[in-house]
């Protein structure tokens, strides 16, 4: 009975949708027996099963013509490799190469809904990670202390990248690098970027520090404990034990030594903290974007949270969620740790899980978790509104840049709005009820 009525209500909804086309002689077949029923979905699906066949046969086809050109396209980059200097033993490696259709997918996969930086500061900062940072700072305090002597980045900040990057080495991904860079720069869309990473792993086989199966990552090709992509292996990676190997994926002290040269070379300044929370005075301009003293901010009303401003040469105010939620000055180290990774919740899960490990306070400002995020085709018709008032922000992507943040700012702003840049269901309502 339960079939049956299933059926019925498939029928109905069918007839709902096609009533003015559908053949009133079909109607009493909609509300007959179950085994009318079953003669009818057994005819539908005897007729159903050739098309379903020969759309399989046809994704076949197409697949097996993808990989085909892929093959080509392999064989043609080996040439060139080979032309740049490495090794035959090394472009042997090329030789398990695969193309990666799930690669693409996540290259391609795109969430509705846009997180908002409280869900992922609440998942990235989570109190496990916490304590199991700190138990990973205490089982390995006199490597990262020595690290830190040596790059002058502190322990906590070395052990807080290692847990959002791959949570204590828990997570390096299970993706062969070569065939991650391999699909990415046949595919096309970062067809240049995944073609020189391709070559930078292949020039790392080369050296002999990682042999071409161990080389695993993440779908985008990023490896080991602090997940660098190879490029920045061959920029950043040091060899932290002495045995004369840069080992990101076995050796801690070599995590460590490569992580803390990466924000050194960024510009870390030592002794600086990240930034701090503060308070802002009324009426302040949310549309500043300078870099300015903390003098100079101090002059326009800016106080910590708690305590003092640090005392920085260069420092941004950033209000990652607008004015109603929490505010930060931020440094030149918080510069460093964006060239890591350059989103701002990205940054700010770093300094505040590093805050955590070393037992300082939180962020103490409540986030304001009653706004709705947008979903992307919500922030996609925000752009073009945008840009239909003139105010460039740019491709209409669904993505919430810098560019979409300063246009949506400045449009706040000519609206007598506080211009802090935040995009909420309420401005894009007010923007399409002009």
């Amino acid at each position: 009975m339960t079939r049956y009525t299933h059926t019925l209500r498939s029928c109905q909804s069918f007839l709902l949708g096609t009533s003015l086309l559908l053949p009133l002689a079909l109607l009493p077949a909609c509300a007959s027996t179950p085994s009318a029923q079953a003669t009818l979905a057994a005819t539908d699906t005897h007729q159903e099963a050739p098309l379903v066949a020969e759309q399989s046969r046809q994704q076949q086809v197409q697949q097996q013509s993808k990989h085909t050109d892929f093959n080509t396209w392999l064989m043609d980059f080996r040439r060139d490799a080979a032309a740049q200097g490495i090794s035959p033993r090394a472009l042997s490696a090329l030789d398990t190469v695969r193309y990666l259709e799930r690669v693409i997918e996540l290259d391609r996969f795109q969430p509705e809904f846009v997180r908002p930086i409280w869900e992922y500061l609440d998942s990235a900062v989570s109190q496990a990670r916490i304590n199991n940072g700190q138990a990973k700072l205490a089982e390995h305090r006199q490597t990262a202390m020595m690290m830190e002597q040596r790059y002058g980045v502190p322990a906590e900040i070395i052990v807080a990248i290692w847990g959002i990057e791959s949570n204590y080495g828990s997570n390096f991904g299970s993706f062969s690098a070569l065939s991650a860079f391999a699909t990415l720069a046949y595919d096309g869309r970062r067809a240049a970027f995944a073609r020189g990473e391709l070559l930078a792993a292949l020039r790392i086989i080369d050296s002999g520090e990682i042999a071409a199966e161990e080389m695993i990552g993440s779908w985008a090709g990023a490896m080991g404990h602090t997940q660098f992509i190879p490029s920045s292996f061959e920029t950043f990676a040091k060899d932290g034990d002495g045995d004369g190997r840069r080992d990101i994926w076995g050796s801690i002290p070599d995590v460590m030594a490569s992580t803390a040269n990466y924000l050194a070379r960024s510009g870390w300044q030592t002794g600086e903290p990240w930034g701090v929370e503060v308070q802002l005075p009324p009426g302040f301009d949310y549309s500043q974007t300078e870099r300015r003293s903390s003098a100079e901010w101090a002059a326009q009303g800016v106080q910590a949270l708690n305590g003092t401003l640090p005392d920085f040469s260069s420092a941004t105010v950033i209000v990652p969620a607008g004015a109603q939620g929490p505010v930060f000055m931020v440094g030149p180290n918080f510069h460093a740790i964006l060239r890591y990774n350059n989103a701002t919740s990205y940054a700010l899960a770093v300094a505040t899980l590093s805050d955590a490990i070393a037992g300082r306070p939180g962020i103490q400002q409540p986030w304001p978790r009653d706004q709705l995020p947008l979903t992307r085709a919500q922030v996609r018709e925000l752009q073009q509104a945008l840009n239909a008032l003139g105010y460039n922000v740019g491709e209409a992507d669904g993505i919430l840049g810098p560019n979409t943040r300063r246009g949506l700012s400045a449009y706040q702003r000519d609206q007598g709005l506080v211009p802090d840049g935040f995009a909420t269901l309420t401005v894009l309502e007010r923007i399409r009820g002009r």
